[in-house]
């Protein structure tokens, strides 16, 4: 106590604060150790594997753009509209998956590691017993022998103990059997690690992404022309039939597609980014080699265009399936096994969450489009460098997930804050770098897109909020990963819900007010409100963070 009565003691380490923690250790976030390794290990080839898809579409895009104008608008509403319908069950499907993956994998193998490591110290018990009774064996038959010049055999029949002494050698004569028994069971433990798992969340997920994908492709094949319609092909446009067409037969693709990203969750689960990325790049490499053959040397049109996709999109899903095969049994002993319902809560609380994203992003470009062509077409290319920017910061949201779900499973939380606050660092570092690279880019490059003045113009006077909310939106993407990673899905999707009802609610008045650069103010308010509430759930120590509040106590 100091003179005025007050305490003077101060913490230990200022670290323990739970709001602090996002900037320890923050001078190793260049460092190349272990956890640094790991981190990347996982985000480059997984950003790589996301990156992949927009650049085969923007590959066949440009192919189908060499079939007339109107191919090319009825192709781009048919992906949007099948890409919108896919996003809503393909993210909360690969998010739940990669989590429940990593934990159930991470316990599997602290179960076999415990298990082996009982036999293990069995056996050397027994050893040491065989040992000790060998030991006995001989000092008995040395004193037998110095003390009456007799066999030990001899002196312990005279006393009545031939079975003791029977046993005793029989004993003795087991002990190498017993080392080689040991040998035995290493090698057998060895094999074990080798076999193949059972991991039900790996089954779940593959029955669900089964499900979804065939209900995705029956709802867009049998209601293509009234969802192309809501999409603004109405009847009689020039557009819609070459659309329904192409909406139909990439829709076959549904299947592959959902359960190619439910593979590549349960990859993801296992820290394995690497065998999925070279399976889908080779995948599009076949996709864009196809496109050409099957466009203009088989003049199938905008037809072949979408043909060559999901080919692509089976040839993939079988290549992940035969690979996983090796490592995972597919098949779990009985139904109880499914972890149906787990997947059912989670995903749909997920599922509230993508509706709440989606709906702010699309209000956003319908309030642009209210403005006219030359806003739009502006807020377009803008929105569009501001999302594809993201794609980095993804790959460090998955490696988070990863590595948090399998720390939380070990209860080693040491690594669990420590990876926490390096990925965090990280996306910061990178979001600053983006801002400056999207920033000098957009500014500079604005007339690749438009060769309109006005639109021009006004790219650029979005430009700082594209560029500046790039630090903003790396960090709120890592700390879904980080929700994800913890389990947290209830307060990821409660959470965006209120900072979507609140962000409508500002692009409404801004809009109203300030137009065009209302709504990218709201728009950047919608992101940090994002950022905040992953800020807000860790730095309080609530929820799975409570262990960080513990810590400051101690």
């Amino acid at each position: 106590m100091d003179e005025n009565g007050n305490s003077n003691i101060a913490p230990k380490n200022m670290w323990n604060l739970p709001l602090s923690v996002f900037f320890k250790d923050a001078r190793l976030v260049f460092k190349m150790d272990s956890l640094g390794k790991e981190i990347l290990g996982i985000a480059f080839p997984s950003a790589l594997a996301v990156a992949a898809d927009p650049i085969a579409s923007l590959i066949d895009t440009a192919f189908i753009g060499h079939l007339g104008p109107v191919e090319l608008a009825a192709a781009g509403v048919s992906i949007a509209l099948f890409n919108q319908a896919s996003r809503i069950t393909i993210f909360p499907l690969v998010s739940i998956t990669t989590s429940f993956v990593a934990e159930e994998n991470t316990i599997e193998k602290i179960n076999t590691t415990a298990m082996e490591k009982q036999l293990t110290e069995n056996i050397k018990a027994k050893s040491n017993e065989v040992m000790l009774d060998d030991h006995a064996l001989r000092d008995i038959e040395k004193g037998a022998t110095k003390e009456n010049g007799e066999t030990p055999t001899e002196s312990l029949a005279a006393n009545g103990d031939t079975n003791e002494l029977m046993a005793k050698v029989l004993v003795a004569e087991n002990v190498e059997k017993d080392d080689a028994n040991t040998n035995i069971c290493n090698k057998s433990a060895s094999k074990t690690r080798r076999k193949k798992r059972h991991i039900a969340s790996a089954s779940t997920a593959l029955l669900f992404g089964s499900i979804l994908g065939l209900l995705q492709a029956a709802t867009l094949i049998l209601a293509a022309k009234p969802l192309l319609g809501a999409m603004g092909l109405k009847q009689g446009s020039p557009m819609l039939l070459p659309a329904v067409k192409y909406l139909r037969l990439r829709s076959l693709g549904a299947p592959a597609v959902l359960l190619s990203l439910a593979m590549q969750g349960i990859f993801r689960g296992f820290k394995d980014t690497t065998t999925p990325l070279y399976v889908i790049v080779s995948g599009y490499a076949l996709n864009v080699a196809l496109d050409p053959i099957l466009i203009f040397h088989f003049k199938l049109g905008i037809r072949g265009a979408a043909i060559s996709h999901v080919l692509s999109q089976y040839i993939m899903a079988l290549a992940l399936l035969l690979i996983l095969m090796r490592k995972v049994d597919l098949l779990p002993p009985s139904i109880k096994d499914l972890q149906i319902f787990r997947f059912l809560k989670n995903g749909g609380l997920l599922l509230a969450r993508v509706v709440a994203v989606t709906f702010c992003v699309t209000l956003a470009a319908s309030l642009a489009a209210r403005l006219g062509s030359i806003p739009m077409a502006a807020f377009q290319t803008c929105l569009q460098v501001w999302l594809t920017s993201s794609l980095l910061a993804d790959g460090l949201a998955v490696a988070v997930q990863a590595i948090l779900a399998c720390s939380f499973a070990e209860k080693d939380y040491d690594k669990v804050t420590a990876t926490a606050t390096r990925t965090l660092q990280m996306s910061f570092v990178l979001g600053v770098g983006l801002s400056v690279i999207v920033g000098v880019g957009l500014y500079f490059g604005a007339g690749i897109f438009s060769k309109s003045v006005l639109v021009v113009h006004l790219i650029r006077i979005g430009i700082p909020f594209v560029a500046a909310t790039q630090p903003i939106n790396s960090l709120a993407f890592v700390f879904d990963g980080v929700n994800y990673g913890a389990s947290d899905f209830a307060y990821s999707a409660y959470s965006l819900v209120m900072v979507s009802l609140a962000s409508v609610t500002s692009l409404f008045l801004l809009y109203k007010s300030k137009g065009f650069v209302g709504i990218w103010i709201a728009l950047t308010i919608y992101m940090s409100l994002r950022m905040f509430a992953g800020v807000w759930r860790m730095g309080t120590a609530t929820g799975p963070w409570r262990f960080l509040r513990g810590r400051s106590l101690s």
